[in-house]
């Protein structure tokens, strides 16, 4: 949040912003793969060392020179840094679980994590940036919220390090490069990833356009954190109720009904101009997508052979993320010529159309228990 908002307040465009919010995917497009395989090879602890590394580099140049060029920089390190961190966490935490109702339970718990973190990077830096400098949304303000950014990584890294790590599984020693794109052989991984792409686009979308309204409409940085706060903390609430929820509906029907209802609240929520209003459509988008990843990692672990779920996971991110590079950029292009709400309005009715592909991932032999 505090990228866009320095940038729209240095002058630069909604297409600008569509670039800035567009290159903390780039990086993850091209480590993905590499990192997963990494990651199936070394565990947990050494690709996370890495990236608290990257983290804090790409935070603590943003603290000495809060420039737009920098700002991408930024940009480029911290996004690839949390992309393979997710990877290694998510695979870790997969090898623990002995069952798919074990896996939906686990991945709900791991995705309270992002939830809690999507609502303190918004809430307590629009706090850091409204209050911290001389005067409201000075550089002084956001020079702040990238220090808190430069510590959160380290705090990350302290309770990581005893963590006990996973056995390895055995490595297929004839993987080569290419082999990635066998995974995709396998029709009920292509429908996965398709449904992914879609309902990542939604959470996108919700990011790059919120704090374009919320300037549109003269609203503070706080107010913006807040609505986007409101966000996570509705995902985190429904993921400490899902996994009761996971025990009595299966992931395909989760899957499907998340994509209607998004749609249909991406259809009203341009019309709603309040910063109340807009954040109650906020906190409802923020339950129903905050079922969709634990049900997708569910999914795609019990599609994927123990020895390449590493590389399944890097795969996920590939797509997803170069997804997150392009859309943003169209994003920007679409908003600034025919303005935010429509860009609202195309994804929502896509995802809508794309909720039969995620009726089809209805359990197989493949999606046992």
């Amino acid at each position: 949040m505090a990228t866009p908002l320095l940038a729209l307040q240095q002058g630069y465009s909604a297409m600008a912003v569509g670039v800035l919010l567009a290159l903390f995917s780039l990086s993850q497009v091209f480590m993905a793969i590499p990192a997963g395989r990494f990651t199936d090879r070394h565990g947990l602890k050494k690709p996370v060392r890495f990236c608290v590394v990257l983290a804090c580099l790409g935070a603590g140049i943003a603290v000495v020179w809060p420039l737009f060029p920098v700002l991408c920089l930024t940009a480029l390190a911290t996004g690839g840094a949390s992309g393979v961190t997710v990877i290694a966490l998510q695979r870790h935490v997969g090898r623990m679980s002995s069952d798919a109702n074990q896996l939906k339970e686990t991945f709900s718990w791991l995705a309270i994590g992002p939830s809690v973190s999507n609502f303190m990077g918004p809430f307590f830096a629009g706090l850091l940036i409204d209050h911290a400098g001389a005067v409201p949304a000075d550089e002084g303000g956001f020079r702040a919220a990238f220090v808190m950014l430069f510590v959160f990584p380290l705090l990350a890294w302290l309770w990581l390090r005893r963590i006990k790590e996973q056995p390895m599984a055995p490595l297929d020693l004839d993987m080569t490069p290419g082999r990635v794109w066998d995974l995709l052989r396998d029709p009920l991984m292509r429908r996965l990833l398709f449904v992914n792409w879609l309902l990542s686009s939604c959470w996108d979308v919700h990011t790059f356009v919120v704090p374009v309204l919320g300037h549109e409409r003269g609203f503070s940085a706080s107010v913006v954190g807040a609505i986007l706060g409101a966000f996570a903390v509705a995902s985190a609430v429904i993921r400490v109720l899902l996994p009761w929820i996971a025990r009595r509906l299966q992931e395909y029907r989760l899957l499907a009904g998340a994509m209607i209802l998004a749609g249909l609240i991406f259809g009203i929520y341009p019309f709603f101009e309040s910063a109340m209003a807009m954040g109650i459509c906020s906190v409802v988008l923020g339950l129903v997508l905050g079922v969709v990843q634990p049900m997708i990692m569910s999914t795609l672990y019990q599609i994927t052979p123990s020895n390449r779920q590493g590389e399944a996971l890097g795969l996920r991110i590939m797509a997803v993320n170069a997804s997150s590079f392009v859309m943003p950029l169209i994003f920007g292009a679409a908003g600034a010529v025919a303005g935010v709400s429509v860009v609202f309005w195309v994804v929502g009715l896509g995802v809508m159309g794309g909720s039969p592909q995620a009726w089809r991932l209805r359990p197989s032999k493949t999606l046992s228990n």
